[in-house]
């Protein structure tokens, strides 16, 4: 249980980072051992909370994000106590962290759950955003009531939904690839998807139950805080005014060069020979996992990308501290149908599973790596379009061994196969194409559908029919 004095307090199990996985990490261990003390640390106020999970298929998951106050947890688990500071050192050799405000909080079991923090092109200038938590979305909304124009860099979800969104502001959207939405889709659906830019956006029948954010009102932090918040839901723009987007114009870039004497405030100079003046620019480029302040007098193993390294148990190289989310690589031998990819979905399955993991190791049971890590899938909603996106959907590390089915109606769906040896190994489903349980199954089962050829993707034929 807890104990100690005020500057000291023990729990069996410690979760850090009021995101999704750690919240979910949090909840289900508080679920798992009623009697035993959890704790979770989050330098934000509110933290994020899975609502309205429906399990679609054996893989796909559908939930909404909701941000709620701390105090809804404690209320929901007695013995979940959450502690709001941000953790200043962790002392793994004595099982021991340092928050902000002095606090030495002892643990048996520390699971990690600190997210990502935004790639900024440059931190030097106050006129460069990065959006990842609700003050940086306060923040970009602040530089947005006044704009004209913005550049956006990048070509991830958030850079896809701005361009989108923005409404009143003459957009520039500047990436380094071919085709817009480099990250989920190949130049086919990116041409599927550009009209959308040009088109009056549908009215939304009903309120969006994600994450929302209000900022049509001013709201201060009692202290000022650097401090990242935990990230933003697949629905971040809900409830932010973004006032439309007057002309978006795309561009392709190698690199950026940043001035800001003129009449605008920032100007840009793109590999296209111009330069471009704005408001500001945002720079929506990706996360890097956000390993401080973990790392300094302990012995991680990094992987590449700078993700603590875990093992398929979701174990780092320190005894008895976990990590899940986008903070931690999977250093596991991966399905040749899977792949990691910093994810609202990943990170919830990885946060459940590494709870699983701990529950296991306390126990003395053993556990097999969870069903969900066998099929990448993910969904989620871009430009107003349902989008499901299945194993290796853009033919990930397949080099030329692979060939591809598309079926496309303009403004209704967009369907691509993704084939190797004649067994489907990927897919992306733009619309209510209603295939995703059929193609999930397709997928696991790698049966051989050479015979079928071309008719896999008839629109006469009923595909469910089809495989029965």
């Amino acid at each position: 249980m807890a104990g100690g004095s005020e500057s000291e307090a023990q729990f069996r199990f410690v979760v850090v980072g009021g995101g999704i996985a750690g919240v979910t990490c949090a909840e289900q261990l508080a679920l798992q051992f009623p009697s035993e003390a959890v704790a979770l640390l989050t330098a934000a106020p509110l933290v994020k909370t899975v609502t309205n999970f429906k399990q679609v298929s054996k893989t796909l998951e559908d939930f909404d994000v909701e941000e709620q106050p701390s105090s809804i947890l404690e209320e929901k688990y007695p013995n979940l106590k959450v502690i709001q500071s941000a953790v200043r050192g962790l002392h793994a050799d004595q099982h021991t962290l340092q928050t902000e405000n002095g606090q030495i909080i002892h643990y048996e079991k520390l699971c990690i759950c600190t997210g990502g923090r935004p790639k900024l092109l440059n931190q030097d200038t106050p006129n460069v955003l990065g959006i990842r938590d609700t003050d940086s979305a306060q923040e970009f909304q602040k530089h947005l009531s006044k704009a004209k124009r913005m550049l956006v860099v990048g070509n991830g979800g958030i850079a896809l939904e701005l361009v989108y969104e923005v409404e009143g502001c003459e957009v520039i959207w500047a990436i380094k690839d071919k085709a817009i939405g480099n990250t989920f889709f190949d130049a086919g659906a990116a041409q599927f998807l550009i009209p959308s830019l040009e088109a009056d956006k549908p009215e939304r029948a009903l309120p969006c139950k994600r994450a929302r954010y209000t900022t049509d009102k001013t709201t201060a932090s009692t202290e000022e805080s650097k401090e990242l918040g935990s990230a933003l839901g697949p629905d971040w723009h809900e409830g932010i005014s973004l006032r439309g987007t007057e002309e978006v114009f795309v561009l392709i870039i190698k690199t950026l060069l940043f001035f800001s004497s003129g009449v605008w405030p920032v100007y840009a100079h793109l590999t296209n020979g111009k330069t471009y003046g704005c408001d500001f620019i945002v720079s929506a480029t990706g996360v890097v996992p956000n390993t401080e302040p973990f790392l300094k007098g302990n012995k991680f193993e990094l992987a590449e990308d700078r993700g603590l390294r875990v093992n398929d148990h979701m174990q780092t190289s320190e005894p008895d501290v976990y990590a899940a989310g986008d903070v931690c690589t999977a250093g596991w031998e991966h399905s040749a149908l899977w792949q990691q990819m910093r994810l609202w979905t990943q990170a919830r399955q990885m946060g459940w599973y590494a709870a699983r993991c701990i529950a296991a190791e306390v126990s003395g049971e053993a556990i097999e790596l969870d069903f969900c890590f066998e099929l990448f899938s993910h969904i989620t909603k871009f430009f107003n379009y349902k989008v499901v996106l299945l194993g290796k959907f853009n033919a990930q590390g397949l080099g030329l061994d692979h060939e591809l089915l598309v079926r496309c109606t303009k403004g209704q769906e967009y369907v691509k196969v993704v084939l190797s040896g004649g067994r489907m190994v990927g897919a992306v489903l733009i619309g209510e194409t209603d295939l995703e349980e059929t193609f999930e199954n397709l997928i696991l089962n790698q049966m051989d559908l050479s015979a079928y050829g071309e008719d896999l993707l008839n629109p006469n034929i009923d595909i469910e029919d089809y495989f029965d």
